[in-house]
């Protein structure tokens, strides 16, 4: 019985270790290669040496600072609106108005659509020439000749961020209003019995209840969002002047485009830190998250 019952404790996790071997040659081996090339000038050339902190020092010497600043700067601004709008709209879905079903149903396109796609649209959309948001404008009398607006240093940022956030707002109002439907009706009920306006109950009871959600969603929005990299690169490359330059993009110029494999491996090994710093982060939260959970009840 004895020995029936060690086995019985010690097949979960024999159950465990395809799962991990498969782990370790995907995430964890590229991780520690990607480390030790960080110390070394790999490229092109058949050999390489051992450069110790020399590409760090490098990359802290250029224009590295400033990427990551931008970085930073380009997903904050893009996670705020996400959550601002994505807030909004679920409030709207969740409220009883007509054809509400329609409207959960047509708020998902943009999400559901490949992100290549989406982002081409995007592109043409842009363009001065034959572009639709150049043509509305001079219609309406805002601009006078055509407009690049990925040609220029912070119309092509901000156009950036506005393609960004029009695919994952989909995704952060469908998870909140998720989050809102599971709000106690009673507790609404309550309150309009005493008199509070709609606004009065969703900024004091609704707000407050999906909190935890609205942290959950802002964390994972933020590490999408550092690590996209496809609209950046399918609408401007990086450019203009590197005005959309971020991290990811900036690490894949050095690695790729120019072969120097040790330098870029270094700008990697900062992105996981700064992951690694999110991800810890992120399961902080959740932790409180749930302690609180378990305190209330």
């Amino acid at each position: 019985m004895a020995t029936s019952t060690k086995r019985t404790d010690y097949f979960p996790y024999l159950l465990l270790i395809p799962a991990l071997v498969v782990t370790l040659l995907i995430v964890a081996w590229p991780v520690v290669e990607t480390i030790r090339l960080s110390f070394t000038d790999a490229s092109l050339k058949p050999t390489e040496n051992f450069v110790g902190l020399e590409n760090y020092e490098k990359m802290f010497a250029r224009k590295f600072p400033e990427t990551i600043f931008r970085t930073f700067y380009w997903m904050g601004v893009s996670v705020g609106l996400k959550m601002i709008i994505g807030i909004a709209g679920a409030a709207l879905l969740n409220s009883a108005i007509p054809g509400r079903s329609l409207f959960r149903v047509l708020v998902m396109p943009p999400w559901i659509v490949p992100i290549a796609i989406g982002v081409f649209i995007w592109s043409w959309m842009y363009n001065g020439q034959f572009g639709m948001i150049s043509g509305l404008l001079q219609r309406f009398g805002m601009i006078a000749e055509p407009m690049e607006f990925l040609a220029y240093r912070n119309s092509a940022f901000f156009s950036t961020i506005v393609t960004d956030v029009w695919i994952g707002t989909p995704l952060v109002t469908i998870y909140l209003l998720a989050a809102m439907q599971g709000v106690r009706s009673d507790l609404l009920e309550a309150a309009w019995v005493d008199g509070a306006g709609r606004f009065y109950r969703f900024r004091r009871i609704t707000l407050p209840l999906i909190m935890p959600a609205v942290a959950t969603m802002s964390l994972l929005s933020a590490i999408w969002t550092f690590n996209s990299f496809d609209i950046i690169w399918i609408l401007t490359e990086g450019g203009p002047r590197n005005a959309t330059t971020t991290m990811i993009i900036d690490t894949y110029k050095t690695a790729i485009s120019r072969f120097k494999y040790g330098e870029g491996s270094a700008r990697a090994v900062m992105i996981v830190l700064f992951l690694s710093l999110f991800a810890g982060f992120y399961f902080l939260m959740i932790s409180r998250i749930a302690k609180r959970e378990v305190g209330n009840d």
